[in-house]
């Protein structure tokens, strides 16, 4: 993965376990998914992920590899998670200091079919909330710690541009 400084630009490559445990800034990509009724795709993650097994979460994404933009990747992660194929619409990036590490996350939006097969080992539940529904879920489930933040920013670009 690339490594990025404050103002998202490259300065070199690195690993991922370099990343979180050096706390170096690098580009993850995440896409809020909604149905065509505007409800919002949450799932659980798998028990065998290595990162925030079992809990709840927002969107769908990870970390951009070298070389790939934050649509490409959001794309590629739309794929391999949800078996979806689809170019999410990038709406904003900041800098999220609420997960493993500090990273870059550039957030996404894209409009997906309700029939989505996601990959066991990765999902292990999936559901379309409205966002009075995820309100309350955020409350009441344990999500990913970027989950809250992500939601929050969203709402607020949402809202601003609407």
């Amino acid at each position: 993965m690339e490594r990025v400084d404050g103002q998202d630009r490259v300065l070199g490559v690195i690993s991922r376990g370099e990343a979180i445990r050096e706390g170096r800034l690098h580009r993850v990509a995440l896409t809020v998914c909604r149905d065509e009724d505007g409800r919002i795709l949450v799932h659980r993650r798998s028990e065998q992920v290595s990162r925030f097994p079992g809990l709840y979460e927002v969107g769908v994404g990870g970390a951009a590899i070298a070389g790939e933009s934050y649509e490409q990747a959001a794309a590629r992660e739309l794929a391999e998670e949800l078996g979806i194929r689809a170019l999410p619409r990038l709406l904003f990036t900041f800098i999220n200091r609420s997960g493993l590490s500090p990273h870059r996350l550039g957030v996404h939006e894209a409009v997906v079919p309700n029939a989505v097969a996601p990959d066991p080992d990765e999902v292990a539940w999936h559901g379309w909330l409205t966002e009075p529904e995820l309100d309350s879920a955020l409350l009441e489930r344990h999500f990913t710690p970027d989950s809250h933040e992500t939601f929050r920013q969203y709402l607020a670009f949402r809202s601003a541009h609407s």
